[in-house]
């Protein structure tokens, strides 16, 4: 099972957050990465910066016969195509795309300049992957903590808790 997460939270010139989101799954499909499972969408507010605006996030399950450094490629031409610029690390920026869980391995690479770690290093304190992946998979443990998505969840602060919500799409 492989996971991503999908982030946005400033406009493109191709349309607002939910476009960016829609868009990079699009071109997902483009490069014969086949979308499985989708969340649906979640707001949360900027991390760290909290005065950023806020982020759309949700997962998605795909299936590809990519390698993750190969897949990793992809991911950072679909950014760029969404006009992602990286200059600091936790800038708003309008498309992230994250590798979760890759089918239940712990894996670092480098491309390019970038340092992958897969799952994230992070992930167990993110209210804006676990509750979308909460949502598609249940059943869920961290590749290398075992913990449950249940126990993951329970284990956030309660502001972060209180600070997603889950957005229908109008």
């Amino acid at each position: 099972m492989i996971l991503l997460g999908l982030g946005s939270n400033l406009p493109s010139s191709f349309g607002d957050r939910y476009k960016n989101i829609d868009l990079a799954i699009s071109y997902l499909e483009l490069y014969k990465i086949k979308v499985t499972k989708k969340s649906s969408f979640y707001e949360s507010p900027s991390y760290p910066n909290k005065k950023n605006p806020k982020f759309i996030n949700v997962i998605i399950e795909v299936s590809t016969y990519l390698d993750p450094t190969s897949l990793a490629s992809v991911l950072i031409i679909i950014e760029e195509k969404l006009e992602r610029h990286r200059k600091n690390k936790n800038d708003p920026r309008t498309c992230d795309i994250d590798i979760i869980d890759f089918n239940s391995q712990t894996i670092n690479f480098k491309y390019k300049n970038l340092y992958f770690t897969v799952p994230h290093k992070k992930l167990s304190y993110r209210n804006f992957v676990l509750f979308p992946l909460q949502e598609i998979h249940p059943n869920w443990k961290h590749p290398k903590s075992k913990d449950s998505i249940n126990l993951l969840i329970d284990k956030l602060p309660k502001e972060d808790k209180n600070s997603i919500l889950k957005i229908k799409k109008s």
